[in-house]
């Protein structure tokens, strides 16, 4: 069974910065494009980022365009999500999916691999 591991999370205060790590024990992200997910209590999963493979093409939700960077190191095998200029609105569970294809998906179901999610928590 496909496990992803993320890691980085947790409290930070507004204007701060958090690097979530993903990586997938016994498996790859070769060949997968690669996205990270939020939900928020009482709200849908959201698409943050997401990045093909090998990493020419990215996406990300206009609200956090410009504070989060989304990256992957195609050697060690793990993506990152750089956020930056942390808001309360940031606030949610986060979660590293993958899909089996190499191009970027935008909605959940194109993603067949999740991990558990982490927690940010951002405070005003």
């Amino acid at each position: 069974q496909v496990q992803l591991e993320e890691s980085g999370g947790g409290l930070v205060q507004t204007g701060g910065s958090l690097t979530l790590s993903c990586r997938a024990p016994a498996w790859t992200f070769s060949s997968r494009a690669v996205g990270w997910f939020r939900q928020a209590p009482g709200k849908e999963r959201e698409l943050v980022a997401a990045i093909s493979y090998p990493g020419r093409k990215t996406y990300y939700k206009d609200s956090v365009r410009g504070r989060f960077t989304i990256s992957r190191d195609n050697v060690k095998d793990t993506v990152e999500l750089q956020m930056n200029s942390l808001e309360p609105e940031d606030t949610a569970a986060y979660y590293c999916a993958a899909r089996s294809y190499s191009t970027l998906g935008t909605t959940p179901p194109e993603y067949s691999y999740w991990g558990q999610g982490i927690q940010v928590t951002v405070s005003s």
